[in-house]
């Protein structure tokens, strides 16, 4: 269960922050009539894991997803919510790979592939490679029934955390929209 919350939050802290793609999966309880929930509260971060973020990521965070609710009809309470939203983060710092070879020169005759051609190795080549870091994070959302406290929805979101503070206000908001596309009550 912590590894499927660890990774859950990774995936959603990738997703918003970043200016690649991001995945996003849900989990839903069979059954729930979300039309019955009005208002929501915040639970908080999960173990401790808001450490990981500055509290202006945090702020925009959470005015993003007080958009969000509000958008859908539903109101903040400080605590004792119809809903009542968790989330977890995970990040950590990946090594990407790229590379290309240049074929310049080279030739093929009949079947087997000789290099310049035939006798002689004539042609040339450069075998190319580059490497870089890239932070990515995971963020799970958890959403629990206020009253009987289980779990009703659930969403996982993966992507590449910008790296660069100045953009995250701008591309936060964005990926937490795309994340609230999939809760089951629509915006309006």
């Amino acid at each position: 269960m912590k590894i499927i919350k660890a990774i859950s939050v990774l995936a959603l802290v990738m997703a918003m922050h970043s200016c690649s793609s991001m995945k996003v999966a849900i989990k839903m309880e069979d059954g729930t009539d979300f039309s019955k929930y009005k208002t929501y509260s915040f639970l908080g971060w999960q173990n401790n894991s808001g450490d990981l973020l500055s509290e202006e990521d945090k702020t925009i965070m959470y005015d993003a997803f007080v958009k969000e609710f509000k958008r859908r009809g539903m109101e903040f309470v400080d605590t004792g919510g119809d809903v009542e939203i968790s989330l977890f983060i995970i990040t950590s710092e990946e090594t990407a790979f790229s590379g290309y070879n240049d074929y310049v020169g080279r030739s093929y005759i009949g079947y087997n592939y000789h290099p310049g051609g035939v006798g002689s190795p004539t042609g040339t080549y450069n075998n190319n490679y580059k490497t870089r870091s890239k932070l990515v994070g995971a963020l799970i959302m958890d959403v629990f029934d206020g009253k009987n406290k289980k779990r009703v929805w659930q969403a996982f979101a993966t992507g590449t955390v910008e790296k660069k503070a100045e953009r995250r206000p701008k591309t936060m908001p964005g990926k937490i929209s795309a994340i609230m596309r999939e809760y089951p009550v629509k915006a309006k």
